[in-house]
Order: structure tokens, then C-alpha cells, then sequence
């Protein structure tokens, strides 16, 4: 079995923009979580498959946490990343954030899912290693390992 070339978490990365209508709103007049969860997890499916190289399901929502809400027109924007990987699976982070007219962004949303690849008979296969440069990407690492090491004790 030949080695997979490592990754870096930049080379996964993925931003979408999404400008709020009416059909994404709830009866609050406010965006629909149901709808942010999509977009995540679509978001969180690029990032992993542009890691593996392969086709990938979502296996595990670890975190999601609703911090504000955002409204018609608003321009939601969502990033994405791997930040962990293990065999087969893949940790990413999404963050959303809504983007004022002045080019601000306030942090709305941030989740953590899990992926696994998939080979030709969508069974799990290896995934390159993951290879975090800055000192943000080694934090973000490590707490992920640690998240997996609480869920292994959970079992």
C-alpha cells in the first residue's frame, strides 16, 4: 500500500456566501438553523473531499453552536477546513459569519463534523495525513484529538 502524500489544512479549505431571502427565514423572521445545518454540512463535505481526494459522508455532528441570529439579506458567509484527521475520517470546523456591507464579519455559527472517505464500494479508505502549520492550526488539532479521546472514553 503505497504512502498518501500529506495535506496541509489551507489546501481544504472552502468559503461559500449565501445572501439571506425569505425562503430561508423562519417564523422569527430570522434564518432558518435547519438551513444553516445544510449549507455546514455541504461546506464540511467540500472541505473533507478536497482532502481525501475521494467521496465522503458525514458520520458525526460534534458541535453546533447557534451565537447570533442573522436576518433577511443578510450576506452569510461560510468557512470551512479540515483540522484533524484520523485512518479514514476527518474532523473539519465550519464557522459562519455574517459580512457587514463594510466588510466585517461577526461570527454567527461555529460546528465541528466528521466525515469519513469513501473508496469505489463506499467502504472507508485512508486519508493523506494532516499536516497543521500555524500555531492556530496545531491548537485546533489538538483540541479535536482531544474530542476524539473523550468520545473513545464515552464508548
Amino acid at each position: 500500500m503505497s504512502q498518501l502524500p500529506s495535506k496541509t489544512p489551507a489546501e481544504s479549505y472552502t468559503e461559500s456566501v449565501q445572501i439571506l431571502t425569505q425562503s430561508t427565514m423562519n417564523g422569527y423572521n430570522r434564518l432558518f438553523g435547519g438551513r444553516l445545518m445544510e449549507w455546514i454540512d455541504i461546506i464540511a463535505a467540500v472541505a473533507a473531499r478536497r482532502h481525501a481526494n475521494r467521496n465522503v459522508t458525514t458520520v458525526l455532528v460534534h458541535t453546533l453552536e447557534f451565537k447570533e441570529p442573522a436576518f433577511a439579506n443578510s450576506l452569510v458567509v461560510l468557512t470551512g477546513k479540515v483540522v484533524y484527521v484520523g485512518n479514514t475520517s476527518m474532523d473539519v470546523c465550519v464557522k459562519s459569519y455574517v459580512e457587514k456591507l463594510d466588510g466585517s464579519r461577526q461570527l454567527i455559527n461555529s460546528a465541528y463534523l466528521t466525515l469519513v472517505a469513501l473508496d469505489e464500494n463506499d467502504k472507508p479508505t485512508r486519508v493523506p495525513a494532516l499536516v497543521p502549520e500555524t500555531d492556530e492550526e496545531k491548537e485546533e488539532w489538538e483540541r479535536a484529538r482531544q474530542r476524539r479521546e473523550a468520545r473513545k472514553e464515552e464508548k
